[in-house]
């Protein structure tokens, strides 16, 4: 599947930048780029891809993307009528923003934490989609030095929600480790590291962090709320959906890079847990990932992947309202 690069509006003089469009529909493919981006969805549905995840979304969205991880949205085209406004909003900002002295201060501890978390996506609701709507709304307009606080407060309400919901599986981002507590880490770090070695056996984890294999078995069970062997399952199945779009390696290959046995034990998993075969699952996803090009309004600010990228690609205007914070 052909993945594009998003050549954002972001300055490296902008804290963030924030993107406003009504009534414009959905005019990208599936693409990543390195900056964070909070988007939210207002009066419109569709389907949401993002990684693995495909969901269909309804009059409402809110999701917070992590660095690289790919994603398109996409409406009905009956909703893209005069008669049904509809408004996105983006936010994104850059990898390094908290990386200064300051922000690693402990009051910044729970946005950092956020950020780490959201390699897989993650999809908030409920009253904190409530609340953050009306604060990316309000930032909107451009109201200098107060925007940033606003901005700040943005990140910390959701990064003290529990109204939250990740959507790419486990494997498909593999640098998402939690950050519940020393013990967790260091299994789930193992078992990222480990996942694809036929060999690896939960009395290995659990020695590790120095348990028996029944108190670890609970212990795992208490932060993951699954068994060891249906979270390395999640992990596998990630891994595998991630070559399975990213690359053109074939299913064979795939099954045994990903950790499993034999290939006649990865389909029935596959179908088990993707309700399709790996190789409808690749189908599929290719005929998700097409794009006419014809309707897309801003020529050069998509490049396919491992294009250079260089100041003249830029475009000079976006297809939405940009408001830049510096």
């Amino acid at each position: 599947m052909q993945i594009y690069r998003e050549i954002t509006p972001l300055k490296d003089t902008d804290v963030f930048v924030l993107l406003d469009s009504y009534n414009n529909g959905f005019d990208y493919p599936i693409h990543n780029h390195p900056e964070f981006e909070l988007n939210l969805v207002m009066g419109c549905s569709g389907t949401r891809i993002v990684g693995d995840s495909t969901e269909l979304y309804y009059d409402q969205d809110l999701v917070l993307l992590g660095p690289y991880l790919f994603h398109k949205w996409d409406n009905d085209k009956a909703n893209v009528q005069r008669d049904h406004p509809s408004r996105v909003i983006t936010i994104q900002f850059r990898m390094d923003l908290f990386n200064s002295h300051f922000f690693q201060k402990n009051q910044f501890g729970k946005i950092r934490k956020l950020l780490q978390d959201v390699s897989r996506g993650i999809k908030f609701h409920g009253k904190t989609f409530e609340k953050a709507s009306e604060m990316m709304i309000g930032l909107a307009e451009d109201k200098g030095f107060l925007s940033i606080i606003e901005f700040l407060q943005l990140l910390n309400l959701l990064s003290n929600s529990q109204e939250t919901t990740f959507l790419a599986s486990e494997g498909f981002s593999p640098h998402a480790i939690p950050s519940k507590g020393n013990r967790i880490q260091i299994a789930y770090g193992y078992i990222l590291k480990n996942f694809s070695k036929k060999s690896i056996k939960i009395g290995d984890v659990a020695a590790l962090v120095n348990m028996s294999t029944s108190a670890f078995s609970h212990f795992f069970r208490k932060y993951t709320n699954k068994s060891f062997s249906q979270f390395l399952i999640d992990v596998r199945l990630g891994h595998a959906c991630k070559l399975l779009l990213d690359t053109d390696q074939n299913i064979k290959q795939i099954c045994y890079i990903s950790g499993f046995n034999n290939v006649a034990n990865f389909n029935r998993l596959f179908k088990k847990y993707r309700s399709c075969t790996p190789y409808e699952f690749r189908r599929r996803s290719l005929e998700k990932g097409s794009f006419d090009w014809t309707h897309q309004i801003t020529p050069g600010q998509f490049l396919p992947s491992g294009t250079s990228i260089k100041e003249m690609y830029k475009p000079s205007e976006y297809s939405t309202t940009r408001v830049m914070h510096v």
